[in-house]
């Protein structure tokens, strides 16, 4: 499975966050709050490119994850729960936050408990039973009436409640460009450690990583809660960002866009999937005024066309070659590089 070297990953994601981050400096405004979601999206990416391309754990329902860390902090900020000393605690935004995070974290330690545990189930299975708890918790949020049902709950307090400002997009964009380069760069390690490779060896031959003593169940299970807790801390910020937590947030449709945003971008390459997300949301942006709803028909035929032409992805293609290309300039240049005993020689 290629990778990319630490130096060209560092130096490409030094890149794409210093521009991000240049996005509040050129327009303040509309686009500030656009780029917020963005980045959230590419968070969520990320945390299915962990599961999908490095554990080859293909979760069709991992939006049930984000949805979990929407309605908690939603739930907590909103003060659902009651107004005691606890629970007005649990309603600061910073508190709620982790609270939240936590909640999706649980909810995928009893859910891979179950799928994990002896040999376990993998591929489709392991896609049609996650897409069916997806859809089943989406419809029961529904029929809740204290959740808001289909509508949802509006009004969900910000999460720069601690500035002048609560709803300045500049801050809270800030917040969010610092939490993803903290979960890229943890997840960068991570996967550079000896954790990662066990995630690739559970991926690639679970078998053999069971004869040398290893509990793939144990690798399976963290990696599954590790990508739950960052897509439930995706959509904690992003319900307090956007201050709306809906069920569409849980479902069926948003697991199958973080499915095409990780594909296009590069599912074994943790940066391609992030920038794939951002990538797919932009030009939603702009194509949906030019074709209208037929835009999703020119993304499903660009999805095709990488599927088959690129697998690896239209972002990760290039992004390999790229690395590929200056790790063998580098290495020529160190076998034309004259060593001592070759001075003076012709």
């Amino acid at each position: 499975m290629n990778r990319l070297t630490p130096s060209f990953s560092a130096a490409t994601a030094a890149v794409v966050f210093v521009a991000l981050a240049l996005v509040p400096v050129l327009d303040s405004g509309y686009w500030t709050g656009q780029a917020t979601r963005y980045v959230l999206f590419g968070m969520f990416a990320m945390s299915l490119s962990l599961l999908w391309g490095r554990a080859g754990l293909l979760a069709f329902g991992h939006a049930v994850f984000f949805g979990i860390g929407g309605y908690g902090m939603a739930s907590l900020t909103m003060g659902l729960f009651g107004d005691g000393t606890v629970w007005a605690l649990l309603a600061r935004p910073w508190v709620a936050l982790p609270v939240s995070v936590a909640g999706a974290g649980l909810a995928a330690a009893a859910l891979g408990w179950f799928l994990f545990l002896g040999r376990g189930v993998s591929g489709a299975y392991l896609a049609i039973i996650t897409l069916s708890v997806a859809v089943i918790v989406e419809q029961a949020v529904r029929g809740v009436y204290a959740l808001g049902g289909d509508n949802g709950l509006v009004g969900v307090p910000a999460l720069g409640a601690w500035a002048a400002n609560p709803f300045d997009p500049v801050p809270m964009f800030y917040a969010v460009l610092v939490t993803a380069v903290v979960v890229y760069v943890g997840l960068d390690l991570l996967l550079r450690s000896r954790v990662g490779a066990l995630l690739t060896a559970v991926s690639t031959n679970p078998d053999r990583l069971g004869h040398f003593g290893y509990s793939v169940f144990a690798v399976r299970l963290g990696a599954f809660v590790l990508g739950a807790a960052i897509a439930g801390l995706a959509g904690a910020m992003f319900v307090a960002t956007d201050g709306f937590a809906s069920p569409s947030l849980i479902g069926f449709g948003l697991s199958a866009e973080v499915l095409i945003w990780v594909a296009l971008g590069g599912r074994s390459i943790v940066l391609a999937a992030f920038l794939g997300a951002v990538a797919v949301r932009l030009a939603e942006a702009f194509l949906s005024g030019l074709l209208g709803d037929f835009w999703l028909l020119a993304l499903g035929l660009v999805f095709m066309g990488s599927v088959v032409l690129l697998p690896q992805g239209l972002i990760a293609t290039p992004m390999l070659w790229l690395n590929n290309r200056l790790g063998q300039g580098s290495k020529s240049k160190s076998r034309a590089a004259p060593g001592p005993a070759n001075e003076g020689m012709v």
